[in-house]
């Protein structure tokens, strides 16, 4: 006859239960390893106290002679407990001592370190001294490893060294405005240079010469000075009543000058023509009886208005042919002056 093993449903709750014994099981021994293991911990700290006390019941054993009294058993005790631990505060004094050294010691070699010129050592040394000799050590017990660390210093300058190479935001400032200073008087004084007037001699060209003066400032264009021109020569040349000033042209010593260019820039520029120097606007010639091949002719002459349809007929026949268009970079004589 079979026998009857029960459920499916029994056997899983069997298997379930078992391990939950396993594991119930498994934490009972870490439980135990753990309590034995803190054990082994008190025991080891019962034993670093009592090596006090084995050497002062030893040197005691030592000590002893004979029969004692229980009273000088117990001063005879005292006294040795007393000096042991007097002992034991020597000794940890010294090695406070040795950290602190150690710590001076770095301390002096950081800020040697941080200094831009050599300093004295028994001066650097009495400056860390006070900087430690602020804490109190009593304060930390006897635990060595919990000293305060010294703050760092902002380092020290050399008040002999040259240090005008350096930045320096208020000399930068001083120097900035003496700057902006300078070239408002520059400025001011270019300002007063433009507005001065000048007298210009010319001469409107149609094949042959007709001179005339008209006052202009410095700071005026070529375009305003021909559109001057231009109301003044109207009333007696009939061509001109219908010309614009984009139909003229300013010939000066043989240079065609465009008119965007100011009286201004050839003054200061000390630039030069052809045949003379375009920075005079007045009729002169030389008159030194002597010439000199290293000096240039002081002689200026009287700039030509044309008009551009003429110029393009006759550009063939001089004087015309030797026109050229003014460029700043040409230079066309080495002399200049004096």
């Amino acid at each position: 006859m079979a026998q009857y093993k029960g459920a499916a449903s029994e056997g899983n709750r069997a298997m379930h239960m078992q391990k939950k014994r396993d594991k119930a099981k498994e934490q009972l021994e870490e439980l135990k390893a753990k309590i034995v293991n803190e054990n082994a911990i008190k025991s080891n700290i019962h034993n670093k106290f009592s090596a006090h006390y084995d050497a002062v019941e030893a040197e005691l054993k030592s000590s002893t002679v004979g029969l004692v009294t229980l009273n000088e058993m117990r001063a005879r005790q005292e006294t040795l407990i007393q000096e042991r631990e007097k002992q034991i505060a020597m000794t940890d004094e010294a090695k406070l001592k040795s950290k602190k050294d150690q710590v001076k010691k770095k301390e002096r070699s950081r800020k040697i370190a941080a200094l831009s010129f050599p300093v004295d050592g028994e001066e650097d040394d009495d400056e860390i001294e006070e900087e430690i000799d602020l804490f109190d050590y009593s304060l930390y017990s006897r635990d060595v490893s919990i000293l305060p660390t010294v703050l760092p210093k902002k380092a020290k300058k050399n008040p002999d060294v040259d240090t005008s190479f350096l930045p320096d935001r208020e000399r930068e400032a001083q120097e900035e405005g003496m700057k902006e200073q300078i070239r408002k008087e520059w400025v001011t004084k270019q300002e007063n240079l433009k507005n001065e007037e000048i007298e210009i001699t010319y001469s409107y060209w149609d094949g042959s010469g007709h001179r005339r003066k008209v006052k202009m400032k410095k700071g005026n264009s070529i375009q305003q000075f021909l559109i001057k021109c231009l109301e003044q020569l109207r009333p007696d040349y009939s061509e001109l009543r219908t010309a614009g000033v984009e139909h003229l042209m300013y010939v000066k010593e043989d240079l065609i000058i465009p008119q965007h260019y100011t009286f201004y820039d050839f003054i200061m520029t000390k630039a030069r023509g052809k045949s003379g120097a375009l920075f005079q606007f007045d009729v002169h010639d030389d008159v030194r009886l002597m010439g000199d091949a290293r000096v240039e002719k002081d002689e200026s002459h009287a700039g030509k208005v044309v008009l551009r349809h003429w110029f393009e007929k006759n550009k063939h026949i001089f004087p015309a042919s030797r026109w050229e268009p003014y460029d700043p970079e040409k230079k066309f004589d080495k002399y200049t002056i004096k």
